[in-house]
């Protein structure tokens, strides 16, 4: 299990370094940002009064899932090992995050207009609207 965590690491890393020598700066920047400004978001949807207790349950359910060991499909099975967890990260986060809208979303969000464009695209299908609200 260690070993297929430091080899999605190392891919995760890998694709940042290519961006770089693309000259891709702000791509790559958005990309090493992403997964935490993913957990930023999720501490912060936790502790937000606006989001129902069911869907902070959902969210703590994927906290736990994708912290777990186990899987539905185990990780050394290449792209179907992976993908089980992405499609039910994004179950799990659109549900949770189409309770707030996309104001609530955007202000939870700590990383780039980038960034915040694919999460708004995972939890509603499309962007709704790409003004920014701090």
């Amino acid at each position: 299990m260690l070993v297929g965590a430091a080899l999605a690491l190392f891919i995760y890393l890998g694709l940042v370094v290519v961006l770089l020598i693309a000259g891709r700066r702000t791509a790559a920047r958005a990309l090493a940002g992403f997964i935490p400004d993913c957990l930023v978001m999720l501490k912060r949807l936790l502790g937000d009064q606006r989001v129902p207790r069911r869907r902070k349950l959902v969210l703590l359910a994927l906290v736990g899932y994708l912290a777990m060991p186990l899987d539905l499909i185990p990780d050394f099975i290449p792209v179907a090992g992976q993908l089980d967890d992405v499609i039910i990260a994004a179950l799990a986060l659109r549900y949770a995050l189409r309770s707030g809208g996309p104001d609530l979303l955007r202000k939870h969000w700590p990383g780039p207009e980038q960034s915040l464009s694919a999460v708004l695209r995972v939890a509603y299908g499309t962007e709704p609207d790409s003004t920014r609200t701090a």
